[in-house]
């Protein structure tokens, strides 16, 4: 009988490394130097339709700073960024489906409300997956685009104090997380 072994190209990817460089979950300092703003945790728990927890899922979250300025080069207002505050980050989900990020309450971006973008990834699925967390109802154009309106909840941390959210994300099924297009 004759046995057929699998290649790299026969399976699906990615494939993720356990860990990342330390620290790549922590935004509150950029090369040692403290970031500008008001230091939070956001904690969450990423599930599939039915509820249970997927393990190394890997998270990218960006957002800008306390002043609402991205670190970015398409942003307007890029020179006056906080030096200290990279505003990117990659994070991991445990056996349990959690993962954490460290970083600062971010500034309003003009015509924005203050958010954090976050881009999801998982061996097995054949996109990234994007989501916007807020921290409050408020007036957004993304936030407003999501219909039925009832949707737009999913899109909200819950507070679990003042420097701690929550923002669970499910893949799929009733509970769906909004995601939109790239």
């Amino acid at each position: 009988m004759k046995r057929f072994v699998p290649t790299g190209e026969m399976t699906l990817g990615p494939f993720f490394p356990r860990e990342f460089g330390q620290g790549a979950n922590d935004l509150t300092a950029f090369e040692g130097r403290p970031a500008k703003g008001e230091p939070l945790e956001i904690t969450g728990r990423v599930v599939q339709a039915d509820g249970s927890p997927l393990d190394n899922v890997v998270l990218e979250i960006w957002q800008a700073d306390a002043n609402g300025i991205f670190r970015d080069p398409a942003d307007p207002r890029y020179a006056q960024a906080d030096p200290n505050f990279f505003g990117w980050g990659r994070a991991a989900t445990d056996a349990q489906g959690i993962y954490t990020f460290r970083t600062i309450r971010p500034g309003a971006y003009p015509g924005r409300a203050p958010h954090v973008n976050f881009l999801i990834l998982y061996s097995g699925l054949m996109r990234q997956l994007q989501t916007v967390m807020f921290f409050e109802k408020a007036s957004d154009p993304v936030l407003d685009a999501v219909e039925p309106a009832a949707l737009r909840e999913r899109l909200i941390a819950k507070s679990e104090g003042a420097a701690r959210y929550r923002f669970d994300i499910r893949l799929r099924g009733e509970g769906e997380t909004p995601f939109f297009d790239d």
